[in-house]
């Protein structure tokens, strides 16, 4: 859930760039109807010649055809590298589209893969390839029951999953060859269930050794999973679609990693340990031959272990362990097996904030590289040679982030990037440049690329149409502050106020809360759609606010991980505490304000219209939790421990048990298809909202997902919203 509707929740922003005098007004239909307000990006880059230079797709909209683009550093030009145009099979005048690519480690190859639906991408359908030195265009593999394809280290084979077994292709002879036999539908290699996706963020279930010669995979026996049905309504009686969704308390799937010997095919299972009811979120293949690291997490996630195996015999080793009282983060887990092939890095809360340690093969701790009251968010790379990390971080501030780096030894720690606001970075292998996508509350997204001293080489995309198309519009700078609580907890917010503000006026207040575990709204970011649409809101007199909660990341370890097994407390708690701090403000009415949100915030948002309904008078919930005990194990366990753990930690945090507590206007919406935060959700709150003779609200999107999207499907919704809110507020 936190990833699914995580980029929704990216809406904190503005525009002290633009001119204030022009009150042109945004409408729905240009916010939801139209790519008006589009951004440009860079699509798909690679790497290639060892970093000095890199690819792109690029479509020319006029001709109908996509671009393989190549930008040289040296020269700093770009042209085409392969137009799609160029990619015709025999016998065949259809136009081909290239959506998704990669280069073969010599680079003589490109595979041209589709993308299939998941939570990241996720390469599949049709594989071709093309052979750069003989301008050869050849289908290898159709259908959309293959995924997760990719090269060989020596360039000589893809691997890829079909019908939940894994192949491999022997490029020369155009042969293929089965390697495991057991995949069923139940029994599933090299790809994962729906919730190993969804809450360990991981599509990928296999990986090449180093040396090419062997294979190691993830195989989930689902039969255990509890099945749902997610009904559908576009047939004459009804069908459904049967999925296996383990809930809260409910059995997962039982995991095992193997590793395919090529020259053989033998399979090697490696010993995780007895325990069966346990997961296994990441593997990797250290720099050693024949050794497979292995983290292994206990089902209350509380405890990570790194297990170090050997690949022929399956034997394994703990040597590093790391616990929690509440759990350990595994979605920003770091682990990177340095090519002395005698220490690794690890990045870890223990300390109470996520720093970077450095570990030799025993287990036995070096020293720990990154200190302080701050957190680092991501390891880039690394320059052994040099004895430098590269990584990401706000350093003390979580509402920006640059790149940083700093020596082996803690030392010199130096700050790379000096844009405003936040920076995504993607580094050259041969660690001399970098591209940074940047943007912040006053600046559309802009895409550089850098020397790694800080130096702009190339400005590559500027998005200067999106900006003076926004400067025809009035937008209303948005304010970043804090408050404090009445215990003393400083909480981040931001508010947009209406651009023709008048501080003698009292002005209704909406909230937009996700308030998730390790989420973060309050961020120094361009925020895309929803943010115009917050703008919209601004323009029609209503004051934008949002907080960045106890539960939220950033901050460190304690003030995360106060919400264990009380999901819904500290959340509803530092709501109230921030409707409290706004009737304070001269300019705001207390009487009118009212709170949206998508996934985690529509359960928080429905939760705080009955639980915090002194201050809040309004709601919209769009795909809410109304039960923990509905949601998935991973996600839920994480947080709430097991329903037969913490049994009345699950009933004091559902929104179904508090329906006779309805006071004011609530609305209600969700998609029949949800496989992620299901309807029942809903319909149950329906129900018991029912039986307390309350009204309020509801709408139902047929046959849509979690994302709620398609064809109108977004204008319409984001209507219903605004009317409501107009109505209601």
């Amino acid at each position: 859930m936190k990833r699914t509707l995580f980029f929704l929740a990216l809406i904190i922003l503005n525009h002290s760039l633009f001119s204030q005098n022009n009150l042109k007004k945004f409408t729905l239909e240009e916010i939801w109807s139209s790519q008006k307000f589009s951004s440009q990006s860079l699509r798909m880059v690679k790497w290639i010649e060892g970093g000095n230079k890199f690819t792109y797709l690029e479509t020319d909209f006029q001709k109908r055809t996509t671009n393989l683009m190549v930008f040289d550093i040296q020269s700093k030009s770009k042209s085409i590298l392969l137009s799609s145009d160029e990619l015709k099979l025999k016998n065949e005048q259809s136009r081909f589209t290239i959506m998704n690519y990669e280069f073969s480690p010599d680079e003589n190859f490109i595979l041209f893969t589709g993308l299939l639906p998941a939570r990241s991408i996720k390469s599949g359908g049709n594989i071709f390839l093309y052979n750069r030195t003989t301008k050869e265009f050849f289908e290898v593999e159709t259908g959309d029951n293959v995924i997760n394809v990719k090269f060989s280290p020596d360039s000589k084979y893809l691997g890829y999953v079909k019908k939940d077994n894994l192949f491999i292709y022997d490029i020369q002879n155009r042969t293929e060859r089965q390697l495991t036999f057991d995949g069923n539908g139940i029994v599933i290699n090299g790809h994962f269930d729906w919730v190993y996706e969804e809450e360990f963020s991981i599509i990928d279930g296999w990986r090449f050794s180093p040396d090419g010669k062997q294979i190691a995979f993830w195989q989930l026996d689902q039969s255990p999973v509890p099945e749902i049905e997610i009904q559908q309504f576009d047939s004459l009686y009804f069908n459904s679609i049967k999925m296996r969704y383990p809930k809260a308390g409910a059995n997962n799937s039982i995991v095992k990693i193997g590793v395919v010997n090529l020259s053989d095919g033998k399979i090697q299972f490696m010993d995780i340990g007895s325990e069966t009811d346990i997961y296994i979120p990441r593997i990797y293949f250290t720099q050693r031959e024949n050794e497979l690291a292995i983290i292994r997490l206990n089902r209350l996630q509380n405890k990570l272990e790194l297990l170090l195996a050997n690949t022929l015999s399956g034997t394994s080793k703990v040597i590093y362990t790391d616990t929690d009282t509440c759990w350990v983060d595994v979605e920003n887990l770091d682990v990177v097996f340095l090519k002395d092939k005698k220490h690794f890095l690890i990045t870890s809360e223990k300390d109470g904030f996520a720093h970077i340690y450095l570990y030799d093969y025993s287990g036995k701790l070096i020293r720990q590289i990154t200190k302080g009251s701050w957190e680092i968010d991501q390891i880039i790379d690394v320059d052994e040679k040099n004895q430098l990390i590269y990584f990401t971080s706000g350093l003390g501030n979580p509402l920006v982030r640059n790149l940083y780096s700093i020596k082996f030894n803690g030392k010199n720690l130096k700050r790379i990037t000096n844009f405003d606001g936040w920076n995504f970075i993607n580094l050259s292998p041969n660690l001399k440049n970098f591209i940074v996508t940047n943007s912040s509350v006053s600046s559309v997204p802009k895409i550089y690329l850098m020397e790694l001293n800080g130096k702009i080489i190339e400005t590559l995309i500027d998005n200067k149409n999106l900006e003076n198309t926004l400067k025809e519009y009035s937008f209303s700078k948005p304010e970043f502050l804090t408050f404090t609580t009445s215990d003393g907890v400083s909480i981040n917010a931001m508010m947009i106020k209406p651009p023709d503000f008048d501080p003698n006026k009292k002005y209704p207040v909406l909230f937009y809360n996700y308030s998730g575990p390790g989420s973060q709204i309050v961020r120094d970011i361009w925020g895309g759609a929803q943010y115009l649409w917050h703008q919209m809101l601004a323009q029609e007199g209503y004051i934008i606010f949002m907080i960045d909660n106890r539960g939220t990341g950033g901050r460190g370890k304690a003030f995360k991980n106060i919400v264990y097994k009380n999901l819904g407390h500290w959340e509803i708690n530092d709501l109230k505490e921030a409707a409290k701090f706004l009737q304070t403000l001269p300019y705001v009415d207390g009487e009118r304000i009212g709170i949206w949100g998508w996934s985690y915030g529509g359960y928080i948002s429905a939760l705080t219209i009955l639980e915090g309904n002194e201050f809040f008078k309004t709601a919209v919930s769009v795909a809410p939790v109304t039960h923990w005990k509905f949601y998935d194990t991973i996600y839920t366990e994480r947080y709430m421990s097991t329903p037969q753990l913490n049994p009345e930690g699950y009933e004091k945090s559902a929104v179904i048990n508090k329906a006779e507590k309805l006071k004011g206007k609530l609305l209600l919406i969700h998609g029949t298809a949800d496989d992620n935060v299901h309807f029942q959700n809903t319909v149950v709150l329906v129900d018991e909202l029912i039986k307390a003779n309350k009204q309020f609200q509801v709408m139902f999107y047929p046959g849509k997902d979690h994302g709620i999207s398609g064809g109108k499907t977004r204008l319409q919704l984001f209507t219903l919203i605004t009317n409501f809110i107009k109505e209601n507020l």
